[in-house]
């Protein structure tokens, strides 16, 4: 045994150096990975910031679009109230599906909902889109309007809603449940009065989540809403409604400066919605932990 300890030792002393290479390794890897992510986010963000900062005036909040000029007025509106109303859709139905899931989804019919939800969440959207122009456009009848967008959007936003909520309401103990049974509580109380305040705030967060994914789809509204020079008169169908993404998309593309101004702007109103609902996001659950 004598005579083995120092070959152990020196197995042991170069087993501990190829770790320590390794790990040096992996971490020089993930810092430069997280150094390139940063630096392409940092840079996407500031030349959007630069470039929209510059096309930004008073025009843009208070007139509509006159063809490739004019303001966003219309445009903004049009984006608050699709992705508003799909949330108004989507979070009731969304919710119910995660306290079905997290409370009864053990069974056949649960794990099929959890299959189907992940497989909407891979979905292109587009196709989501196509799905809308078919049932809702030309099947029902209701032509490019906000009712068809704002469903489309709230399909979108289902899954994303569901399965946050079902983690949220499965990560309160379950002593807290057996607690409420032990003081007679029945189900629905259970649910409403416990398990839902509870789980409030990574639920909300969930929500607000998926109104940041809707607020930057454009696909599944050109197929559904199309687009319009004015504001939403209040139609829910048979009006196609304008909106803040078709513009970037359609407008960039046009030889003229005053669209790609209008482009610009309405990238830095975006990418400052979808910031500011990912940092309350973030606020909820610090402030949670």
């Amino acid at each position: 045994m004598s005579a083995m300890a120092p070959i152990e030792r020196a197995v042991d002393r170069m087993l501990l150096r190829r770790r320590r290479i390794m790990d040096l390794v992996t971490w020089i890897a993930a810092g430069l990975a997280l150094a390139l992510l940063g630096f392409a986010l940092l840079h996407i963000i500031g030349y959007v910031f630069v470039r929209g900062v510059q096309s930004l005036n008073l025009q843009t909040f208070t007139t509509d679009t006159q063809g490739i000029a004019g303001g966003l007025r219309n445009a903004i509106l049009g984006s608050l109230l699709l992705s508003g109303f799909a949330l108004l859709i989507a979070a009731p139905v969304g919710v119910s599906a995660g306290i079905y899931l997290s409370e009864y989804g053990d069974g056949w019919v649960g794990r099929i909902a959890r299959f189907m939800s992940d497989v909407l969440v891979g979905v292109p959207s587009i196709v989501l889109g196509y799905f809308g122009y078919v049932t809702m456009v030309l099947y029902l009848g209701w032509k490019f309007s906000m009712l068809a967008g704002a469903i489309t959007l709230a399909i979108l936003m289902l899954p994303y809603i569901a399965r946050t909520s079902e983690m949220a309401l499965r990560a309160v103990p379950l002593s807290v449940r057996e607690a409420a049974y032990g003081l007679g509580c029945n189900e629905g109380w259970l649910v409403l009065r416990i398990l839902l305040p509870a789980a409030r705030v990574p639920i909300f967060t969930g929500i607000l989540l998926a109104l940041a994914i809707s607020l930057g789809e454009t696909a599944p509204l050109i197929y559904t809403v199309n687009w319009s020079n004015y504001t939403w008169s209040g139609h829910f169908t048979h009006e196609p409604v304008a909106y803040l993404t078709y513009v970037i998309w359609s407008y960039i593309g046009e030889p003229y400066a005053s669209a790609h101004k209008l482009a610009y702007a309405a990238a830095l109103l975006i990418t400052l919605m979808v910031l500011v609902i990912n940092l309350l996001a973030r606020a909820l659950m610090w402030r949670k932990r």
